[in-house]
């Protein structure tokens, strides 16, 4: 099959800075390819790729030209590369991305009870980094509307006040009425990571990503076996692509769960294989997005819906499609806790 491929730029703009400890996001910018051929007339395919300065493997000064190189090769093959494109997994997915939505002819990527309109996916509520009364605010509005699954960012401000925060959640519901997690993006250091964690379990954490930064892997790795706390790997996986390596890590590291996005961990494809490398070393998995907006939000939803099946009662990180004041529409909205899709 014949394609071609048209490459354009666009700059998002949060509604509020996003708050981690690697920084803070005010902007977001994405690269869209739309698809289209001749041997399927009066339909386009578009895909978002969506790099994270100083996250991404992919994130290059010459990111568009090298965009364009692969979509060049694509045209010529009618193929995805993905020997080489693994490398640069954000620009994979939104190549991915667009080839699905051009071979389907709607946003509903692959057919499910989701894409159907039949069945929501259970998603965590993101509180994003902030001051103390800014977290403690966004907290409440995701209790106030109705989330059973916290996602609580933390190491970047003071460490009691954080733990306050747990506190303050934990005293108002128990483990059954709502699941707390948390997401350090690294923010500890090795020699107060443990000690942290075990002032942390007695509020009973769901899980913790990413205590320390990643690359050290016999720091993470005892971590994870003096742990009281669930630990699951987030930015370990970056720049990870050859399978056999994967499960290696895995095995190695042996956390709780591993959280993939398919724009920092190989596209689709990249991602079925971590799956796989989790399963076989029994280590449980979920999917988030990682700030794209709408177009690649969806995307991921409807690629986490083919890949775990009609039944996902483990909540994913899909929430961030509110994030932007100029976002794309597509037809996906939150409902309570969960993520629909009007089909």
């Amino acid at each position: 099959m014949r394609y071609s491929a048209n490459i354009s730029p666009r700059t998002f703009h949060f509604k509020e800075p996003a708050g981690t400890s690697r920084g803070v996001y005010t902007t977001r910018k994405s690269w869209f390819i739309e698809l289209t051929s001749p041997d399927l007339p009066g339909r386009k395919g578009v895909g978002e790729c969506a790099p994270l300065p100083d996250l991404s493997c992919d994130y290059t000064p010459d990111y568009a030209d090298k965009l364009r190189e692969f979509c060049d090769g694509f045209e010529r093959s009618g193929e995805i590369d993905y020997a080489n494109m693994l490398e640069y997994p954000s620009m994979l997915f939104g190549l991915e991305t667009a080839l699905a939505h051009l071979k389907a002819g709607t946003t509903a990527l692959f057919d499910t009870p989701f894409s159907r309109g039949r069945k929501g996916i259970p998603i965590n509520g993101l509180v994003w980094m902030g001051t103390y009364e800014d977290m403690l605010a966004r907290m409440e509005d995701k209790i106030s509307k109705g989330f059973r699954c916290i996602k609580l960012k933390v190491g970047a401000i003071n460490f009691e006040k954080e733990l306050d925060l747990v506190k303050r959640l934990r005293e108002r519901f128990t483990p059954s009425e709502m699941e707390l997690r948390l997401d350090a993006n690294g923010g500890f250091t090795p020699d107060d990571a443990l000690y942290k964690l075990e002032l942390l379990s007695q509020y009973s954490i769901h899980s913790i990503e990413q205590p320390i930064k990643p690359h050290q892997w016999g720091h993470m790795a005892q971590l994870c076996r003096e742990s009281p706390l669930p630990i699951a790997l987030d930015e370990e996986l970056i720049g990870i692509s050859d399978t056999s390596m994967m499960g290696y890590m895995l095995n190695i590291i042996k956390p709780a769960y591993i959280i993939l996005k398919p724009s920092l961990h190989g596209g689709m494809y990249g991602t079925c294989k971590w799956i796989e490398a989790a399963r076989a070393n029994g280590i449980g998995t979920w999917i988030t997005s990682a700030l794209e907006s709408n177009v690649g939000l969806n995307a991921i939803a409807q690629f986490a819906a083919h890949v775990y099946g009609p039944d996902i009662s483990h909540p994913q990180g899909l929430g961030t499609g509110q994030l932007f004041t100029d976002n794309v529409d597509m037809p996906i909205e939150i409902k309570g806790d969960e993520l629909f899709y009007n089909a």
